[in-house]
């Protein structure tokens, strides 16, 4: 039996927000990211949607026993998705992998009233400079779409359950890349 893992893409990548074992950088072929909102929670997701021009890094990290009971009870909005074939990274056992998606016919585009959390964002791109460094962190905002939704500044009460504590420099780094991609941030919903 192949050895079960994810790839995370969004919050998964900060290995801060989770103790699964044997995380690994990795890309995904074939998807790209977007924020989009559904009828499940009043803030917009981070989900993956198939595109095959583009691949996306993102962490993959073992499932232990096989028990996806505790991942999929945190994605709970996603579906989860076979993704070993389109995953490319450098373990040399062979293992499956899945990967979590919102449903095309579940979402739409995030509006003032279903914003992106700042808290959330922040974590994501923490997450991403760790891993991959600033041109990690360039290829994540251009690979994900969705920037001209509303993004919520709850740094001083985040709403986001598994925020961090950013540095300084990265609050800075996170700040330009919204700018850069001319992201409206709003202070309250």
């Amino acid at each position: 039996m192949r050895d079960p893992y994810f790839f995370g893409y969004g919050s998964l990548v900060n290995r801060a927000t989770h103790d699964f074992g044997n995380p690994q950088p990795a890309q995904l072929s074939g998807w790209r990211r977007a924020w989009r909102h559904t009828d499940l929670r009043p803030v917009a997701f981070l989900t993956a949607i198939p595109d095959p021009g583009t691949t996306i890094d993102g962490l993959i990290a073992h499932v232990p026993k096989n028990d996806w009971v505790a991942l999929d009870q945190r994605e709970w909005a996603y579906d989860r998705i076979p993704a070993t074939e389109a995953v490319s990274h450098a373990l040399k056992t062979v293992i499956d992998i899945a990967v979590y998606a919102v449903p095309e016919a579940r979402h739409t585009r995030p509006s003032h009233h279903y914003p992106i959390l700042l808290s959330y964002l922040d974590v994501v791109v923490q997450g991403y400079l760790r891993e991959f460094g600033d041109a990690g962190v360039d290829r994540f905002f251009a690979t994900t779409d969705g920037w001209d939704a509303p993004i919520l500044n709850d740094r001083a009460e985040p709403r986001y359950p598994r925020h961090q504590a950013l540095k300084p420099q990265e609050t800075e780094l996170v700040d330009c890349k919204l700018r850069e991609h001319g992201a409206r941030v709003i202070t309250r919903d």
